[in-house]
């Protein structure tokens, strides 16, 4: 049994989807950000840098309880425990890797800019429509490659589930670009699948 600490933030819902569409038994530990959860004590006992998402298995390497951080770690040891996600083909496994770090390394900070931005002490519209600019372009990245393709590495994937929290997040930019129709569609896909239903609902 694993316990995850999340929220309802993008990196929260991506570690609470790969528990989920790995199968993984896990108790879901919701933390209210506003009210201050991840600076209570108890939490900083588990999370000295006072974020989230963390995952604890119990049962870890050779039987030790370990603790996980960063969103995409978690991601990575919930395919480790339950070898789901990870394609076995060779060129489609390279692919999942690519796309996954595309996600997180090219998708995240664009959509990050923008959250961020909106917190700024003097908004710009110029400088939203700059960030909302270098976040669509990410997506028509993954529209073209999802053309033709259900899934970003052809088959469901740590890919996807590293990019589905940015595109839901910004799902109304999105929806107000041109074109995008195979993001738009593969977006519906991943809404459809039962273990994201179900881990969305609980987290958010």
């Amino acid at each position: 049994m694993m316990d995850l600490y999340t929220a309802a933030t993008i990196n929260g819902r991506r570690a609470a989807l790969a528990a989920a569409e790995c199968g993984l038994a896990h108790r879901l530990h919701r933390l209210d950000l506003d009210k201050g959860d991840q600076r209570h004590p108890d939490f900083l006992k588990i999370n000295p840098n006072g974020t989230i998402p963390v995952l604890v298995d119990v049962d870890g390497p050779e039987g030790k309880a370990t603790t996980v951080v960063q969103s995409g770690a978690i991601v990575l040891c919930c395919t480790e425990k339950s070898g789901r996600l990870i394609p076995r083909d060779p060129r489609r496994r390279i692919e999942a890797f690519a796309w996954f770090m595309q996600a997180l390394t090219d998708v995240g900070p664009a959509a990050s800019a923008l959250f961020h931005l909106s917190l700024a002490p003097e908004p710009s519209a110029a400088n939203a429509d700059f960030f909302a600019q270098r976040f669509l372009k990410t997506c028509t990245n993954a529209d073209r490659r999802l053309m033709g393709r259900d899934y970003l590495a052809e088959e469901f994937s740590i890919a996807d589930i590293a990019l589905y929290p940015f595109i839901k997040a910004r799902s109304a930019l999105i929806g107000r670009a041109a074109g995008l129709e195979h993001l738009n569609a593969w977006e519906q896909r991943m809404a459809a699948r039962k273990h994201t239903i179900a881990a969305m609902a609980a987290n958010g």
